[in-house]
C-alpha cells in the first residue's frame, strides 16, 4: 500500500495553497458580507487550471487523475467554502455530465470555455418539491415536431445565474415507463432561449460568495440536438453525477476541517490565560488531538474513494461514506474551533465565523446525510 501522492498532485497542492493564500485569502471575508460573486478570481482560477481538470486536453481539459481535482478543493476549501463550492459544481456538476454523456459537437462546443474557467455551467435537478425526493420532479418536456418545449423551475442551482454562465444542464420527466415510473431526459439549456429565466438567490446563510440561482422555464423550446445522450437517461446521468459530486462536497468537508482546525491551533498556542497558552490545558489539548485524528481519518476516507474511481473500480458506496463523513468531520472541528476562540469565534472579523456557517450546508447539499445513510445502507444490505 502507497499512501504517497504523487510529485505531481503533491505540486498542485502547493501550487492552489499557494494561489489561495495570496488571491482569496485578502478578499474572502468581504465578499461573504457583501454576497459578491467574484468573476474575477473565477477567471483566475480558470487560468491556473482548476477548470476540467479530469478532461481529455482534446477539450482544454488537464487530463488528470480525479484525486488530483479533489486535491484541488480541498485546498480552496481550507481557505474559502464559496470559491471551492464554484469550483467543485463547476467540474463534478457543470462539466462532468457534458463531458461523460455529450455528443462530440456538444463537448466541442461547451466544454473548452467551461474548462479554461471563461464560462460556467450549471446542473438542474433539485426543484422547490424535489429535493431528497428526486421523484417528486415536476418539470417537464414535451416533444413538438424536432423540438422539446419544457416548463417548469428548479432552485439552488450554482453557477447558473452570473454574467458569465453560458447555460444548464436540465432534468425533466418526458414520459412514463412501462413500470409506470417517470422517464427523466436531461437537456442542454443555453441563457438567452426564450423562456429561460435565471435569477440570482441572495440572503444565504453559507456560500455567500458562490453564484446561487432559481431557474424557471416557461414554454422554452429547444432542439433535439439539445438532449444529454439519450432520451430516457437523465435518471442514470443524475446518480451517475451525484456519485462525483459527492466526492468534491466531502473534499470540501475535509478542506475545511483543515482549515478550521489550523485556526483553532494557531490560536490556542497565541492566546494566554491563567498565564500560559491555553494550549496547555487539557481540554483544549484533547478538542485539538479529536480533530487531528478525524481529520487523519476523513483524508484516508477520501483518497481510497477517489483511488477506486480512477482505477474503474465501484467507488458510489465509498462516494457517499466519504461525503457523509467529511462533513460531519467539518461540523465537529468548526465546533470545536469556535469553541477554542471563545467569544471571538462568533465575530465575523474571524474566518473561524464563516466556516461555521458555510459547514452546515454540506450536510445538505448533493444528498443529505440522512440521504448518505440510506445509500449506504443500502450497499450494506439493510
Amino acid at each position: 500500500m502507497d499512501f504517497d501522492l504523487s510529485t505531481e498532485q503533491e505540486m498542485i497542492r502547493k501550487e492552489v495553497r499557494k494561489f489561495s493564500e495570496s488571491e482569496i485569502v485578502p478578499l474572502a471575508i468581504d465578499l461573504d458580507e457583501k454576497e459578491e460573486f467574484s468573476i474575477d478570481l473565477t477567471k483566475k482560477m480558470g487560468e491556473i487550471g482548476l477548470f476540467g481538470m479530469f478532461v481529455s486536453e482534446k477539450y482544454e481539459g488537464q487530463e488528470m487523475e480525479y484525486l488530483s481535482y479533489i486535491v484541488a478543493v480541498e485546498e480552496l476549501a481550507r481557505i474559502d467554502g464559496s470559491q471551492a463550492a464554484t469550483v467543485a459544481a463547476g467540474n463534478s456538476l457543470g462539466i462532468g455530465p457534458l463531458y461523460y454523456f455529450g455528443t462530440e459537437d456538444q463537448k466541442l462546443k461547451y466544454l473548452p470555455k467551461l474548462c479554461t474557467g471563461e464560462a460556467l455551467w450549471g446542473f438542474g435537478l433539485t426543484e422547490p418539491t424535489a429535493g431528497s425526493d428526486a421523484g417528486g420532479s415536476k418539470t417537464t418536456a414535451v416533444v413538438d415536431g424536432n423540438d422539446w418545449v419544457i416548463n417548469g423551475s428548479k432552485i439552488f442551482i450554482t453557477n447558473a445565474a452570473s454574467d458569465i454562465s453560458l447555460g444548464v444542464t436540465v432534468q425533466a420527466i418526458t414520459g412514463q415507463r412501462p413500470n409506470g415510473k417517470p422517464e427523466y431526459t436531461c437537456f442542454i439549456v443555453e441563457h438567452g432561449t426564450p423562456g429561460f429565466k435565471a435569477v440570482p438567490m441572495h440572503k444565504k446563510m453559507m456560500w455567500r460568495a458562490s453564484n446561487t440561482a432559481e431557474l424557471y422555464f416557461d414554454n422554452v423550446r429547444v432542439p433535439s440536438k439539445n438532449i444529454l445522450g439519450q432520451r430516457g437517461d437523465g435518471f442514470h446521468q443524475m446518480l451517475q453525477t451525484l456519485d462525483g459530486g459527492r466526492l468534491s462536497i466531502g473534499a470540501m468537508g475535509l478542506g475545511g476541517a483543515q482549515g478550521a482546525y489550523e485556526m483553532a491551533l494557531k490560536y490556542a498556542k497565541e492566546r494566554v490565560q491563567f498565564e500560559q497558552p491555553i494550549s496547555k490545558f487539557q481540554a483544549i489539548a484533547f478538542k485539538l488531538a479529536d480533530c487531528a485524528v478525524e481529520i487523519e481519518c476523513a483524508r484516508n476516507l477520501m483518497y481510497k474513494a477517489c483511488w477506486l474511481r480512477d482505477n474503474n473500480r465501484p467507488f458510489a458506496k465509498e462516494a457517499a461514506m466519504a461525503k457523509l463523513y467529511c462533513s460531519e468531520v467539518m461540523g465537529r472541528v468548526v465546533n470545536h474551533s469556535v469553541q477554542i476562540h471563545g467569544g471571538y469565534g462568533l465575530m465575523k472579523d474571524y474566518n473561524v465565523e464563516r466556516f461555521y456557517r458555510d459547514q452546515k450546508l454540506l450536510d445538505i447539499g448533493e444528498g443529505t446525510s440522512e440521504i448518505q445513510r440510506i445509500v449506504i445502507s443500502r450497499y450494506i444490505g439493510c
